[in-house]
């Protein structure tokens, strides 16, 4: 099996998780990761059966703000509050906005044909994941001295 047969099979892509749900705010740490998992197929070369395993090994994201990361683990959920917790897989955004975050998982892989010992494939293949957004919001600190009820246009108020 070549690189060009491995690149050419439907390997599923990983899932982007998003752990504060697709909100965040400006500067936080924000916990993005990938579910990801060795993926195995099956096809035919040549008239004969053939067992695939991919492996991801690499995962390069896009966070739609201009910066761009390439990490080797996929990370996972932060258990609790994941409000500004740093990981190996969060990400500070600087700006507000929403964005759109990718991801490619590369793969390497493996082969065996009529249940035959397993064969290394010289070459990865890359593959893209539907893209999450990410909202910013910034926040704004005021010392508020009225009351709402009083007055519903002060700072800190529904209006204001």
């Amino acid at each position: 099996m070549t690189a060009s047969d491995f690149q050419r099979l439907p390997i599923p892509p990983s899932t982007i998780n998003l752990d504060t749900q697709g909100n965040t705010l400006r500067t936080a740490h924000t916990n993005i990761y990938a579910t990801a998992s060795v993926r195995n197929l099956n096809t035919t070369v040549l008239g004969q059966p053939v067992r695939v395993r991919a492996v991801p090994i690499e995962y390069i994201w896009n966070y739609g703000d201009g910066t761009t990361r390439r990490t080797y683990e996929s990370g996972e959920a932060v258990a609790g509050d994941p409000f500004d917790i740093q990981t190996e897989t969060s990400h500070q955004f600087e700006e507000t906005g929403t964005f759109p975050i990718n991801l490619t998982t590369v793969y390497t892989g493996q082969f065996s044909v009529n249940g035959g010992p397993w064969i290394s494939i010289n070459g990865v293949a890359r593959v893209d994941s539907a893209p999450e957004s990410m909202t910013v919001w910034k926040t704004k600190r005021s010392l508020v001295a009225e009351d709402c009820i009083a007055n519903p246009g002060a700072i800190g108020c529904s209006d204001g």
